[in-house]
């Protein structure tokens, strides 16, 4: 069946025709619960994307690639266009895989009429912290109301975006029903945590996935659906429970990192090498898993999620001792960083003011081109504040977001070598690090670049 005949099956196409009568028959006597979950187990349904960023863009290419139908609607019109004419905005989705998945079916739209044709609306919007870091759910609100102008029978609802628990039930049932549809019967409605991995070979299709309806019923369909995706799934009892399993897996690793930073400081005052220290405990074969320090902590996720589960625990009057703890080590991480810049350069008869300071790499991890909450720019505008003239150095994010956040690029590694100090704030694969070895006069390695390469240098200093 066409992604067209897909498309239009919920108001003029009957998906069951070309199956045996009596088996249309079973069908169309069985519960709504019934009826959708045999839907949702097949490929005859269509996915409408909210949102076509970093999750709901590769959602969208592995939707198509499983032979759904699949409308991706973005506010922005300038991006759809972009999109529409196969030229990808995230990293993790090439040009071609883009035009593979346009080819296929893929319908890139900024029209919200068009998600009523959809049969699941999965949202993926954009769920940030606000100026005094509490949850921003302005994108999951609008997301909300376009939900219900365009929910129609027989949809299943799912909210993707990090957000604290009780959010699908608090924004999502509502607008699910605002119509007059009724909850597990005209509509369905769940949570299933983004997982994606910027950078790495895993796609969105290869990723497990944890789903929770806010009812049972809804989590079946919902289970259902995703089944179609991914290649295992995992159902929990309640939306609640998936949204906080979100949550869960990203205050591990900022709680752990955390441990690491504050391990890092005191290893320095130790006088021990802490990433010799972190191979040694790898070696254990149960019981540790290693985490490493760094300049701080960006990306979408681990600075940000934390204080989703920390904002609501205030409501119940509970303390996030731990989640707080973490995050006052890993935001303070840039100004330690500075410290030990600005003790490197005494040593060598310089000071923080007036040196020439080559900031290498700049995204949040390494082999993105994500800069977002990327502590490299918080570390650059310290320093930057102290009086220090700064060079970026980042063939991955680029030239033009370096210039747009107000540095001087650095288009080679040469460069590096007019510095008194290179830092190391992220370690792209694609650097070539013995030449900034052989370049730079001093280096601050901050991620271990080094260390993890084997190169060794008398000049190199690391965090």
């Amino acid at each position: 069946m066409s992604n067209k005949l897909i498309t239009l099956s919920k108001t003029s196409v009957d998906i069951t025709a070309d199956r045996p009568a009596a088996s249309r028959v079973a069908e169309v006597s069985a519960r709504p619960v019934d009826r959708a979950v045999a839907l949702f187990s097949s490929g005859y349904w269509t996915a409408g994307v909210i949102g076509l960023g970093y999750v709901g863009l590769p959602l969208a290419v592995a939707a198509t690639s499983a032979g759904l139908g699949c409308i991706g609607f973005d506010v922005s019109e300038r991006l759809v266009d972009r999109l529409g004419s196969g030229r990808s905005h995230v990293g993790d989705v090439t040009d071609v895989r883009l035009r593979a998945a346009l080819a296929g079916g893929l319908d890139v739209t900024s029209s919200q009429a068009r998600l009523k044709d959809a049969d699941a609306l999965v949202v993926c919007v954009p769920s940030p912290l606000g100026r005094n870091r509490q949850p921003d759910l302005s994108f999951i609100e609008a997301a909300a109301a376009t939900v219900a102008e365009v929910v129609t029978p027989g949809t299943l609802v799912v909210l993707e975006s990090t957000t604290y628990p009780g959010t699908t039930e608090d924004l999502f049932v509502s607008a699910a029903t605002s119509s007059g549809l009724a909850l597990d019967h005209d509509v369905f409605v769940a949570f299933s945590p983004e997982r994606v991995d910027p950078g790495n070979a895993r796609s969105t299709a290869d990723i497990p996935k944890v789903v929770g309806g806010v009812s049972a019923a809804s989590g079946a369909v919902a289970a259902a659906a995703y089944s179609r995706l991914v290649p295992a799934v995992h159902q929990v009892s309640s939306a609640r429970t998936a949204e906080m399993t979100k949550l869960l897996e990203n205050i591990y690793r900022a709680v752990n990192i955390g441990l690491v930073n504050e391990i890092a400081q005191l290893a320095h005052q130790l006088d021990i090498d802490v990433w010799e220290v972190i191979d040694a405990a790898a070696t254990k074969p149960f019981g540790f898993q290693p985490f490493y320090p760094g300049p701080g902590v960006g990306g979408h996720c681990i600075p940000l999620d934390p204080q989703f589960l920390a904002w609501r625990a205030k409501e119940a009057r509970f303390a996030t001792r731990f989640i707080d703890l973490a995050d006052q080590i890993n935001t303070t991480m840039p100004d330690y960083a500075a410290a030990r810049i600005t003790d490197l350069l005494n040593t060598v008869g310089r000071a923080v003011r007036g040196a020439r300071i080559g900031l290498v790499g700049v995204a949040y991890k390494p082999n993105v081109a994500d800069d977002r909450e990327s502590p490299a720019w918080d570390l650059a505008a310290i320093l930057a504040a102290r009086g220090a003239a700064i060079t970026v150095y980042d063939p991955v994010v680029g030239a033009d977001r370096i210039t747009r956040r107000g540095y001087h690029p650095a288009s080679t590694v040469a460069d590096l070598a007019d510095t008194d100090l290179a830092v190391i704030a992220c370690d792209h694969d694609t650097i070539d690090w013995h030449a900034i070895a052989a370049s730079a006069p001093h280096i601050f390695d901050t991620r271990g670049a080094y260390h993890h390469r084997g190169i060794t240098h008398p000049h190199i200093t690391t965090l």
